[in-house]
């Protein structure tokens, strides 16, 4: 049978008793989901996975969200699957701009490491504790965050037919050329 979604709010309740934890609602929230708060997060993970009514055992994706305007700023967003209970969760901490630090999971889950990177390479939010917090994705000498907000385009003219300089326009007499019949050996 499968684990109920808010059985497993339930249990967070229980065993984190007087800790935040808000769910999140609304017509676009697809999965259930849990804001939980950052200095209580490696122990909410290693919960959620060792617990044996929940056994979350996989962490199938992280990654970061820029909420300008909004304060606190970001979201770190961790999805979690039971497989064994048949059950998805997902959780979120808030990060402050003027403090982008959320503690690393990769003790609970390895798999961590490379989306942490890859959002620290984006956001900027940095995982303390992490043993190689650098770019992934991105020349090591890349300036600031691409996927905030505030950062800048960087607006650079792509080449199409419409504006490549020296460019023949075509003759107006140019008819559209017939598909090529092909013979295939199999035929």
């Amino acid at each position: 049978m499968a684990l109920a979604p808010a059985r497993v709010e339930e249990r967070l309740r229980e065993r984190f008793t007087g800790t935040s934890i808000e769910r999140q609602t609304g017509e676009a929230v697809r999965d259930h989901t849990l804001v939980v708060p950052a200095d209580r997060l490696v122990e909410m993970a290693a919960f959620l996975r060792d617990e044996p009514e929940l056994r979350f055992a996989m962490l199938s994706w992280v990654g970061g969200v820029d909420l300008l305007p909004r304060e606190p700023r970001f979201e770190v967003i961790y999805h979690l699957l039971s497989l064994e209970h048949t059950c998805r969760i997902t959780l979120k901490v808030r990060v402050h701009e003027a403090e982008p630090h959320v503690p690393t999971v990769i003790g609970v889950w390895p798999t961590a490491n490379w989306h942490e990177r890859e959002t620290y390479d984006f956001y900027g939010i940095v995982f303390d504790g992490h043993p190689d917090l650098t770019r992934i994705l991105l020349p090591d000498d890349w300036v600031g965050w691409p996927l905030r907000k505030d950062s800048p385009l960087g607006y650079q003219e792509v080449a199409f037919t419409h504006n490549t300089p020296g460019r023949m326009l075509p003759k107006p007499d140019l008819t559209v050329l017939k598909p090529k019949k092909v013979r295939y050996r199999a035929h």
